[in-house]
């Protein structure tokens, strides 16, 4: 679906990520921020000052029916997704929508039907794929560097979450929700998993709450198998930091193991490659900023989406298709619970 240029979008929500996507749309051809709208009045304004957003709408529908706006983007914690998204579907304006992506599967479901119905396309801003780190792993692992793929494996340490006071000067939601640790991070990396590996067929999962200022699980261990044969294990922990300048960067490191070769992925970005039976590890050079959030990945993915609204090109990240790694979180918590290995179903 294209639309009238430049394309003009509005935020709403202003909490901490929105900067992150307001200081990335200012920065891409050809789309114009064109409004704001939050529960937090003044927030909203110094926002609009902060990027030279135009409008700032004391209410949703006053944002929807001014007629300024080709794009919602919905920076808002997940319980006012689904009601956001249905009332620009009632007014025919497509949006973008960030993960985990309204408050649950069957809310999630139900949300992509009806907008669907109303013939909106919505997008799940799921940046992690778009850290530049992966887009250089993708690109080498389609080249089949690596030959025949054994294994991924993820060790997930922001270190952001030990003590009373975890999380409360960034986003201090994370405190209180009942699924954490798969539900608001890991499931980047079931996405990125996804993206790299391809499909995932089954899985198993053991997460417990480390931090007792915490509602939510903040460790764990996910063991994956790959409709290729492959093998995956997401080894996370929140409390944990690694060995990096930012720990946030990455929040973690990465090994992929193939017939080939294997391929190792730092805390500071840096890309290794070691041939099978060497002794020697080669860097891979590629291009990056550490501008923003992770490389500058909320950029990467909002030109991925304007170009596709702009301009037709195919999009990585529909709502439809994500809904699919919210089966995955789902079947995690289940295996979580059960004690059991679970099956996933042809998607």
């Amino acid at each position: 679906m294209q639309t009238s240029s430049p394309l003009r979008v509005a935020i709403v929500g202003t909490g901490y990520f929105s900067h992150y996507h307001c200081h990335a749309w200012q920065r891409i051809n050809n789309t114009q921020l064109m409004g704001v709208h939050s529960l937090d009045k003044l927030q909203a304004q110094q926002l609009a000052s902060r990027y030279n957003i135009a409008h700032v709408y004391d209410s949703l529908p006053a944002l929807l029916e001014s007629g300024n706006v080709d794009l919602i983007d919905i920076v808002t914690p997940p319980a006012a997704h689904a009601q956001i998204l249905k009332a620009c579907a009632n007014k025919g304006i497509n949006a973008v929508c960030q993960k985990p992506f309204c408050a649950d599967l069957k809310e999630a479901t139900d949300t992509v039907d009806y907008c669907k119905a109303k013939g909106i396309t919505v997008v799940v801003h799921e940046n992690f794929r778009f850290q530049p780190w992966y887009r250089c792993i993708h690109k080498i692992l389609q080249s089949n560097q690596l030959g025949a793929l054994y294994e991924i494996s993820f060790n997930l340490r922001p270190g952001d979450g030990q003590g009373d006071d975890a999380y409360l000067s960034r986003q201090p939601y994370f405190q209180t929700q009942e699924k954490f640790l798969i539900q608001e991070t890991g499931i980047h990396f079931v996405d990125v998993f996804r993206f790299l590996m391809g499909d995932i067929s089954g899985l198993f999962a053991r997460l417990i709450r480390l931090n007792p200022a915490i509602v939510g699980e903040d460790a764990g261990v996910v063991m994956l198998e790959f409709k290729s044969g492959a093998r995956g294990v997401l080894n996370a922990n929140r409390l944990s930091d690694h060995e990096a300048i930012d720990c946030r960067l990455t929040m973690g490191d990465m090994r992929i193991e193939g017939e080939k070769a294997c391929l190792y992925l730092n805390g500071n970005g840096v890309i290794t490659l070691r041939k099978h039976g060497s002794q020697t590890s080669s860097n891979i050079a590629y291009d990056w900023q550490a501008i923003d959030f992770g490389g500058d990945c909320v950029k990467n993915c909002n030109e991925h989406i304007a170009r596709h609204f702009l301009y037709g090109e195919p999009l990585e990240n529909s709502a439809a298709d994500y809904l699919i790694n919210r089966r995955i979180e789902s079947a995690i918590y289940a295996s979580s619970a059960g004690g059991n290995w679970v099956d996933l179903p042809d998607y």
